[in-house]
């Protein structure tokens, strides 16, 4: 445990706590402004997350322990993402943790809790979101794990900051074929995971087209803030792993204010480009039917495994 780690520890998960809404305040408005309409203002995912906590937790009837820890562990599973991951800093303040099969398992901890709590209320659409997340989450996770582990393979170690520091050290990595083609394979799963476009719609309550909504329906109040806020602070951590596995310059490698500084400004302008991409491409990409959706995640499962091929093949 390096002091650099221990700074990145305390920094990121404060950043991305405080400035995740932020992102999805200005996607929420990019993405109003294409399609002709003035939309929320950017700072909207604050006062819902402040009228939120302000109201009294009411929980479904019949619903047990599970359903109220899935928002709590969901959070805890990202705040300790965010805590390991090189996002500010090439070095871990847990350096252990940070590995690739580590993190991944924490994302899939945080997702099959939030499923089985919308599966504890018994309502008919927990049970409808929870069988679409699971099919997603079944197909995107090991895409997010295969793809992470084309640019390992390069690197010759699972640590998620070994592998930022071996793209530090040979930029043309970037270009190679492994490397593209993970990047479009991790990008597949991102968009899954966060329930974008064209694998869902975030902003539906559509029955036929619910897919994350459903299993979050049931939650009001504080715990319902804790969803958004968590839900919010992962597509920031999925954005961020996005960026610094392929594209890991300006991140802080040793311990000075101005290094950390500069981490932190490129990590925020990263993420911030990437999430507007995201938004630009959900106005002009129709959402796929559900029926489809397996077929796409299949698809960037097959690349990632031709990233594998590639890393190992044309090293």
């Amino acid at each position: 445990m390096s002091a650099l780690g221990i700074v990145a520890g305390v920094t990121q998960p404060m950043l991305l706590l405080a400035g995740s809404p932020l992102l999805v305040g200005v996607l929420d408005k990019v993405r109003a402004r294409l399609e002709g309409r003035v939309g929320a203002g950017i700072w909207q995912p604050y006062r819902d997350l402040r009228k939120l906590f302000g109201k009294e937790s009411v929980d479904p009837g019949g619903t047990g322990e599970v359903f109220r820890a899935a928002p709590l562990l969901l959070l805890a599973t990202t705040v300790v993402v965010a805590v390991v991951a090189p996002f500010v800093a090439a070095e871990s303040a847990v350096g252990p943790a940070a590995d690739l099969f580590a993190v991944v398992a924490l994302l899939t901890l945080g997702a099959v809790a939030l499923v089985l709590g919308g599966l504890d209320t018994g309502s008919a659409f927990g049970a409808l979101g929870a069988g679409r997340r699971l099919t997603i989450l079944a197909l995107a996770e090991p895409t997010l794990l295969v793809a992470i582990l084309a640019v390992a393979a390069r690197a010759g170690s699972t640590n998620l900051g070994s592998i930022v520091s071996a793209t530090l050290d040979d930029p043309v990595r970037v270009v190679s074929p492994g490397s593209l083609l993970a990047a479009a394979a991790l990008l597949v799963a991102v968009v899954a995971e966060t329930g974008r476009r064209p694998v869902a719609d975030p902003t539906t309550l559509e029955e036929s087209t619910m897919v994350h909504g459903a299993t979050v329906l049931d939650y009001a109040g504080p715990d319902l803030a804790i969803v958004r806020l968590a839900s919010a602070m992962r597509l920031a951590v999925l954005l961020g792993l996005l960026a610094n596995l392929f594209a890991p310059w300006g991140i802080a490698t040793t311990l000075g204010a101005g290094a950390v500084l500069v981490g932190v400004l490129a990590f925020v302008v990263k993420v911030a480009v990437l999430g507007v991409l995201v938004a630009v491409a959900e106005v002009f990409v129709a959402r796929l039917r559900l029926v489809r959706v397996p077929g796409l995640l299949a698809g960037s499962f097959v690349l990632a495994l031709l990233a594998v091929s590639a890393s190992y093949f044309l090293a």
